[in-house]
C-alpha cells in the first residue's frame, strides 16, 4: 500500500517533483481532486487545501451539494453539476469570477449511470473536468466527445478511471506520472491526470492524500507560444463565441 511517506521519497526522485514555477503569461495553476463523496473530503479539507496551495482554479470530481460551501468560507465563484440521478457531480471553485458560466457536456453513458463534464473557458484557454467511466472502451469514447466540444488550447484534467494511454489525437499526457489512488488499498494506479492541446505544462505534482481515496495533482498550464500566435487573428471573437460553434457543430455530427 502506497502511503503519503512513500510518495513523499518516491516525488524527490522524479522529475514530476515541483520545482519554483515562474510567473508566465496567461499561465494558471490548477488543482483536481476526487473528493470521496460523503465519507472523503468535505469543505474543511477543501479550504484548508486552496489556502496552502493557492490555486487559480479547483477541479472537483464526486462533490455533493455540500460542498457548496467551499464559496461561503472562501468567496469566489463555484459551479455544480450533478450526475442525473445521482447525489453527487463534478464542481468548479475558483477565487475569480468565471468568464462565463462552465458548460455541461453529457458524455455517451455506461450500463451503470450517465455522466457530465464541465468545461470553463479561462480566456486564454478551455478547460474540461471530468469523472470518467471505469469502462476502458467507454471513457475513451468520452474524451474524444470532450474533445469535439473544446477550443484549439484546451486542457481535460480529472479522475479518468483510465488504465493505459487515452489515445486521445492531438493532446499530451503532461500531468504529474506518479500513482494518484491505491485500487483495494493495494495496486498503485495513476487515475488523475492532465491532457493539453496548444499549451505547455511548466510544473505538475502529486499531493499528499489527505481524507479521500485520491490524491490531488496541481498542473501549471500556460499557452504555447505557437499557438497563441496562431490565436491571434481569432481576436475579433470572443472565447465564448468559439466556444458556440464547437457545440453546434458537435450537435450537428450528432444528429446527422
Amino acid at each position: 500500500m502506497l502511503n503519503d511517506r512513500r510518495l513523499a521519497l518516491r516525488a524527490l526522485r522524479r522529475s514530476d517533483h515541483p520545482t519554483p514555477v515562474l510567473d508566465r503569461p496567461g499561465q494558471r495553476k490548477i488543482l483536481s481532486w476526487n473528493l470521496l463523496r460523503r465519507t472523503g473530503a468535505n469543505v474543511a479539507a477543501l479550504v484548508a487545501l486552496v489556502e496552502r496551495e493557492k490555486p487559480d482554479l479547483v477541479l472537483m470530481q464526486e462533490a455533493t451539494k455540500e460542498i457548496a460551501g467551499l464559496r461561503d468560507r472562501l468567496g469566489g465563484d463555484y459551479a455544480w453539476a450533478p450526475l442525473p440521478g445521482r447525489i453527487h457531480g463534478p464542481a468548479l471553485w475558483s477565487p475569480t469570477p468565471f468568464v462565463a458560466p462552465p458548460l455541461v457536456v453529457e458524455l455517451p453513458s455506461g450500463a451503470m449511470f450517465d455522466r457530465v463534464c464541465q468545461i470553463l473557458d479561462l480566456g486564454g484557454f478551455g478547460v474540461a473536468n471530468v469523472h470518467l467511466s471505469h469502462g476502458q472502451m467507454l471513457n475513451r469514447r468520452q474524451l474524444r466527445r470532450i474533445a469535439e466540444s473544446l477550443p484549439d488550447c484546451a486542457a481535460v484534467i480529472g479522475d479518468y478511471n483510465l488504465v493505459g494511454p487515452p489515445l486521445l489525437a492531438g493532446f499530451r499526457d503532461v500531468g504529474p506520472r506518479l500513482p494518484t489512488h491505491a485500487m483495494g488499498r493495494l495496486v498503485p494506479l495513476r487515475l488523475d491526470r492532465c491532457l493539453v492541446r496548444g499549451l505547455t505544462c511548466h510544473a505538475s505534482a502529486v499531493l499528499p492524500r489527505g481524507p479521500s481515496d485520491h490524491r490531488p495533482i496541481i498542473v501549471h498550464l500556460a499557452p504555447t507560444a505557437v499557438a497563441a500566435r496562431r490565436s491571434e487573428p481569432e481576436a475579433a471573437g470572443t472565447s465564448l463565441d468559439r466556444f458556440a460553434k464547437r457545440i453546434s457543430a458537435s450537435l450537428k455530427r450528432r444528429v446527422g
